[in-house]
Order: C-alpha cells, then structure tokens, then sequence
C-alpha cells in the first residue's frame, strides 16, 4: 500500500478525517442538502463543505453524479500520496496501472432528480448525461480517463463489501501479472430523499433525530439502526518490486482478502455468522496468519440490533480466548455507514492504525450488549503496536469479506 486518498463525513482528506477519528468526532447532523422533514430520518453522516468546482472543471463537475466527484478527489489524493501523477509516469508505465474501484448504489442522487423529470416533464427533458452519470462504473472510467491508466479495472458492486471486493480484484490482478499498479476502492453518495427514504422503508436506520451525534452506536444495547454516510476511498496498491524500485513510501503489506457468502437472506444476516467466520478464516489462511498475530479488527459493525451479535459471535467463535487480547474497534460509530465506499475508507484506518500503532475508538457505547463480548477499544483511541489489521466488510446479499493488512519489514 503506497497511496492513499479518502473523502469522509469527517474531512476531505485522509489526514483530517484520521486526526477526527483518533478525537472520537462524530459525523452525524441533521441533514442540510435537502429537506429531510416528511422522513422519519432526518440526520445522517455528510460530506461536509465540498465544492466539486474546487477539484474538477466546471463541465466535468456538471456532468458528474456526486458518486464520481468523490471518486475522483479520493484518487486525486491517493495518486499524489503514491507520487503516480503522470508527471512522474512515462507512457507505457500509465498502460500498466490499472483501476478497480466499485460502489453499492451509484448515482441515486442523478436517477432521483431524472425521475422527477419525466415524471414532471416527460422524456424530451431527460439530460443525455442520465445514463453515463448514473451508472456504477464510471467513477472508475472517469478516474482512468484522468491520468491515462490504462490497465485493467473494472466497477464492483457488492453493496456493503464492494470496497474490499475491489481491494481483491487489485490483489489478484498484481499477482496474476496483469498490472504492477492498481488503485483500489469505493465511493458513495446516497444521501437524497430516495436514499434516505429506502433505507427508512426497510426500518434499516436510525431514528435518533433528536440526538444524531449518538445515533450510531455499534455494540451499544440500545442500537436501533445504522446513520447513513458518504464519501470514498482510495489506495493505491503494487508489488514490492515495483514500490521499493521506484523509491515509493509503502505504508503495509495487504496480505490477503477472505470472501464468503452467508446464503442466509437478502438482507439479514446469518444470526451465527458463519460467513464471517469463514471470510476471516480464509484471509488468515491466505495470508499465513495466525489467529493470535491479529491486534485488531476493524469489525463491520453498523449498529444494527442483528448485524452487531452475529459479528461478534463470528469473531468470539473463531478467535477463541483471543478475541479477549486483540482490540476490535467500529469507526462507523463516527463515520456512519458509507456502504460501498465503508470497505475501502476502512481498510485505510486499519493502515493507519498499523502505521500509528494505534487503534480507533468506538464511541457512543453507553450501554454495552452482553452478546458482542469481544474486547473493544472504547470512547477513547488506544495506543499499543500493531503488525496485524484486518477489515470487515459485509453486504447485502449476505457477501461477507476481511481484508488483511500487515507491517512489512524492513
């Protein structure tokens, strides 16, 4: 991992969202960018004093879905971070980088705003722009057409586990030979009344709207839903060949990215969390890990009455006594959920944390439920050393993954 790039609900860059996270900020207020009063949510964690002008040109930035703005300022940030601007990058180095970055929704906030105006207007006022700025993978092409990268890529969609599904597809695709480079991520932008309106339907969310700085509150017992979050993430990512030729920084190892499937329901999940288990598992096998080299688990945990107990479960199933010794930790308690930007905005808070050998706090706990018996760094960051990191990610449709980071040795 050589680069990285991260737009948040607590800061447009990747260091003043980390700097907030170690503070325990939370990112939930009421919510400004449209009215929200008919909704029974009236809150949730946004990108806050953003100007898409300020990063794009003004006909980019009208012909982009927010989805894709955020995509592009996080890979911005991630590609200066690595030193892979194409200042710095010969031609045929450019053709071999590639760009695997997904989200859950994609432009909702475009197709919300369309709708309405075939429904008001019929289809002669529908924008030629609809399509390319709804659609889920042109943040991805967009980013490639950027800077001229010209590997492979692609969009993943996974809902809530797409942002370490593409961290795997980078994975693969370096060690199969396809590219030496890839930037790898997720971004999301679902905060418009459809969004918001959805989620509420599925009574997936919170409804703390007198209180939504406390609102999400993973392995709290009085959890009642999760805050709906936006931004992105980023990471740039290549072999250690390529990175120690070049000089580049390298921040950790990704070691491996464990995938499974709950085959359980299309939004609930597996009460006994088998397809964590077996996600968490197979990252250890991959990577050659011991259960006991884990320090901390940046869990998925979205302060959903079910989603908390069957992670726990899975994490106290598979790591035994350890799970008393390793520090879990949910930043989504200060983020919110950014659903298919959650995985990659997440793995680079487990970076960080090995780099800082520190783990993020998990605030709002108030009243910790008996059944999420884990050890958990709470209210406040913990310091200690940190060589091993896994990421949690989970998704609708019962797509369950674990990332693995690790220090690497001089």
């Amino acid at each position: 991992m050589t680069g990285l790039g991260a737009i948040t609900p607590l800061g447009n860059t990747v260091q003043s969202s980390w700097d907030a996270i170690v503070r325990g900020v939370s990112g939930a207020a009421p919510i400004t960018r449209f009215d929200a009063s008919a909704l029974a949510t009236r809150f949730a964690c946004e990108v806050k004093g953003f100007d898409p002008a300020a990063h794009l040109d003004r006909k980019l930035a009208g012909r982009t879905d927010r989805y894709s703005q955020f995509a592009l300022v996080a890979a911005d940030e991630a590609v200066r971070d690595a030193g892979l601007s194409p200042a710095d990058l010969p031609v045929p180095e450019r053709d071999r980088v590639g760009v695997f970055l997904g989200t859950g929704i994609g432009g909702i906030e475009t197709f919300e705003a369309q709708a309405l105006t075939f429904a008001r207007s019929g289809p002669r006022r529908l924008s030629p722009f609809f399509i390319p700025m709804m659609i889920p993978n042109m943040a991805a092409g967009l980013i490639a057409m950027r800077y001229g990268f010209r590997g492979p890529g692609h969009a993943v969609s996974s809902a809530c586990a797409t942002g370490n599904h593409a961290l795997a597809d980078a994975l693969a695709a370096i060690r199969l030979g396809q590219t030496e480079v890839a930037l790898a991520g997720g971004s999301e932008a679902a905060v418009c009344a459809l969004g918001i309106g959805g989620f509420d339907a599925m009574r997936a969310l919170s409804t703390r709207n007198d209180d939504p700085a406390t609102a999400s509150r993973p392995f709290d017992a009085t959890r009642d839903g999760f805050v709906l979050g936006e931004g992105a993430g980023v990471l740039v990512i290549e072999s250690l060949e390529h990175a120690r030729a070049r000089g580049a920084r390298i921040y950790a190892e990704l070691c491996a990215v464990g995938a499974a499937a709950d085959a359980y329901h299309m939004t609930a999940p597996d009460p006994e969390g088998t397809g964590v288990r077996l996600a968490m598992q197979r990252a250890l096998d991959e990577s050659g890990l011991a259960r006991e080299d884990v320090d901390t688990i940046n869990m998925h945990a979205t302060s959903t009455p079910l989603g908390d107990h069957a992670e726990s479960a899975a994490v106290r199933t598979l790591f035994g006594s350890h799970a008393d010794a390793l520090l879990a930790t949910s930043t989504k308690s200060m983020t919110g959920h950014l659903l298919g930007a959650a995985g990659a905005v997440e793995a680079i808070w487990s970076v960080l944390a090995i780099v800082n050998g520190l783990v993020p706090p998990t605030i709002n706990v108030h009243e910790r439920d008996p059944a999420c018996d884990i050890a958990l760094a709470l209210g406040t960051a913990v310091r200690r050393p940190v060589r091993v990191a896994l990421n949690n990610a989970f998704g609708f449709g019962g797509h369950d993954t674990c990332a693995a980071f690790r220090a690497l040795d001089a």
